[in-house]
């Protein structure tokens, strides 16, 4: 998936608001209104799900969309331009295959070790902005990402699993791409 991904990958890199190297409260505000737009319709999708990374053996689930909310109620961002433009209305497929889930839920948990590193460059010049959506929790999102992948591996196997799950990341990469 890295492979099928990568052009998508940069472009996504280089095009948030927080690639900036001047990045302030403005940016991580419109960072998180983004991803707030992309993550929450594709939180209520994958909730309809019971088997593969949605399945009982899965990680724990995070409410991503709730630190989000967090974050953007702090007192930080208070006087901060609030982005009004509406979720991502596109319909995710009904009959996805636990495979594309796969694929889709890898771009979600790969964004999480981005904003490890955001969190890093950012915890400093932002502060007092508690950053919650970027710092994963005090163990950092390496443990789970590490758990994430093995989970992949063991359920996507076969040539056709790992096309379909390849097709699920590059649709979630370009859904957030039509974004930027």
């Amino acid at each position: 998936m890295r492979i099928a991904t990568a052009d998508r990958h940069a472009v996504l890199d280089s095009g948030m608001p927080l690639a900036r190297p001047d990045a302030g409260l403005q940016h991580y505000s419109e960072h998180l209104h983004m991803l707030r737009r992309w993550l929450s319709p594709l939180e209520v999708w994958l909730a309809r799900y019971g088997d593969g990374p949605q399945g009982e053996a899965s990680l724990p689930a995070v409410a991503r969309v709730a630190l989000i909310d967090a974050d953007l109620a702090d007192p930080a961002l208070a006087g901060v331009r609030d982005d009004t433009r509406p979720a991502d209305d596109a319909v995710w497929p009904v009959d996805a295959s636990a495979a594309y889930r796969w694929g889709v839920t890898y771009v979600i948990e790969g964004s999480q070790l981005g904003g490890a590193v955001l969190y890093q460059r950012l915890a400093g010049p932002l502060a007092p902005h508690p950053l919650r959506y970027l710092r994963s929790g005090a163990e950092g999102p390496g443990p789970r990402w590490r758990s994430f992948m093995l989970a992949l591996r063991a359920a996507v196997k076969s040539e056709g699993e790992i096309a379909d799950a390849c097709r699920g990341a590059c649709d979630a990469f370009d859904r957030i791409l039509a974004m930027t």
